[in-house]
């Protein structure tokens, strides 16, 4: 039986942790380091940095903050934003990173998803995907940090990321990010029963039930969170306890 990923969220504009809802009107919240710290010390299981402005400026910038955070934090970590070319990746793996994200160069030329594969191997390779619901019941890709749409379906687009090479999905809600509401249910179970690679859900969490029902009715493997630990509404172990409670297997 598989175990659930609890993992921690970051995102960071001008090296401060920022956090909005519906990737829009963002707030410093803290500083990166110090919220990793915090999260690995309660039992994180992964954390995933994300350049908030990456986009405006065709880079990542998070290299300094992934050095401080592997001094004192020993889960995977996963960088995104701004990851365009190879050297992006290389750049980001020797800075210690595990994982890289990419969205927006993956929607521009699909065949970097392989190229990236081949050279880094695919469990490297996260393809983030930010969904927005459409007017017909199904759901948009967006870029640029969910403020540019696409026109491809989020489904199809998924399918085929898995099969040019990519590792794992990173599955942003953008209608249910931030709002502490729950997560979109029914876009997590469409996406997961057609994936065989790891799928990870981001955006909705308000309560320790939001987490356990996504994960009963859908194929999940793994919950990212950020508002709850931010604003700390929750901590990694009480996430864990109450999964545990429901016969939801977690990492310990």
């Amino acid at each position: 039986m598989k175990k659930i990923r609890i993992i921690s969220r970051i995102d960071v504009k001008n090296d401060f942790v920022i956090k909005g809802i519906h990737l829009e009107g963002l707030r410093k919240v803290g500083k990166p380091n110090d919220m990793a710290v915090k999260y690995y010390e309660s039992g994180i299981d992964e954390i995933i940095f994300m350049d908030a402005v990456a986009a405006y400026y065709d880079r990542n910038s998070l290299s300094h903050i992934i050095e401080d955070a592997c001094k004192d934090v020993f889960v995977p970590i996963t960088v995104g934003g701004g990851i365009r070319t190879i050297e992006d990746i290389q750049n980001a793996l020797n800075a210690g990173a595990d994982k890289v994200a990419i969205n927006t160069q993956a929607i521009r030329d699909p065949e970097f998803i392989t190229t990236a594969s081949k050279v880094f191997g695919s469990q490297c390779i996260v393809i983030s995907i930010d969904a927005k619901k459409t007017a017909t019941g199904g759901w948009e890709v967006y870029y640029d940090n969910g403020r540019e749409p696409t026109g491809m379906d989020v489904i199809e687009w998924a399918k085929k990321a898995e099969s040019l090479g990519a590792g794992e999905v990173l599955l942003t809600s953008i209608d249910a990010e931030g709002t502490k509401k729950g997560f979109d249910l029914a876009l997590n179970d469409a996406v997961t029963k057609v994936l065989s690679i790891p799928v990870i859900s981001s955006g909705g969490a308000g309560n320790a039930e939001h987490i356990s029902e996504l994960l009963q009715k859908s194929d999940a493997d793994a919950v990212a969170l950020a508002s709850v630990l931010h604003y700390d509404l929750l901590n990694v172990g009480e996430v864990k306890a109450d999964l545990e409670s429901k016969n939801i297997k977690v990492r310990v």
